[in-house]
């Protein structure tokens, strides 16, 4: 595993970027390494996002060759939990029903994540249709936690807080209805953060109880998740 990657926040990606340090090509490289490395073990990615995920990142890189001012999220490696819609990926919701489905639009957030050069490395496992709090009622796989794989990482977006907390993505988003960012946060030892109420839209979010969803933040640091949110 690329154990640099460990330390890593979207704070100190961005400084490095803009620096020069390193690239954005070669910094998801290293999270794709490491997703093959550990995550047959972990599980908690459902798909991956290779090819699109090398092209965003080069894009960005291209930008910076530039000097062309980008943002915190530029090239930023984020995983997304597979109840939310990026076009023509995806978007099973962890069920057998949604199997074959790709979406067909973006959600707002995801709209939101392009327009500051976000990049996507996969969609995450969770409890089919977000009603779940362990991440072992997903009906592909079941999420361990990465710091122990004799327990669960919580749920419903474990695959996301599992996804943070071994490395394996810089950040991710989650949707929490009555804890599933908070719970699963707390169990992998990240941070997880449930926005108020229409902070921002839920369109795009497959739904599991459409008066309480919402989507929100799961990292590694209060100013990560802080830097999602805004």
């Amino acid at each position: 595993m690329n154990k640099s990657l460990q330390k890593l926040t979207i704070k100190k990606f961005h400084d490095g970027l803009v620096a020069k340090k390193f690239s954005a090509l070669e910094i998801t490289q290293a999270f794709f390494e490491n997703i093959r490395e550990s995550d047959s073990e972990i599980g908690a990615y459902l798909s991956t996002n290779q090819k699109y995920a090398m092209r965003d990142a080069e894009t960005v890189d291209l930008a910076i060759a530039k000097d062309e001012e980008v943002g915190f999220l530029a090239g930023a490696p984020l995983a997304i939990k597979d109840n939310i819609l990026i076009k023509n990926l995806p978007a099973t919701a962890a069920s057998r029903v949604l199997e074959t489905y790709l979406a067909s639009y973006d959600a707002g957030v995801i709209k939101k994540l392009r327009d500051e050069r976000a990049v996507f490395l996969g969609k995450t496992n969770m409890d089919e249709f977000a009603m779940g709090s362990s991440t072992e009622n997903s009906a592909f796989q079941t999420t361990k936690n990465p710091h122990d794989p004799e327990r669960v990482p919580g749920g419903s977006s474990g695959g996301s807080a599992a996804a943070v907390a071994a490395n394996l993505s810089l950040a991710a988003l989650g949707s929490d209805t009555g804890g599933s960012i908070r719970e699963p946060a707390s169990f992998c030892g990240v941070v997880g953060m449930k926005p108020t109420y229409g902070a921002f839209s839920r369109s795009g979010l497959i739904a599991m109880a459409s008066s309480l969803d919402q989507i929100g933040a799961i990292a590694k640091t209060v100013e990560d998740a802080a830097i999602l949110f805004k």
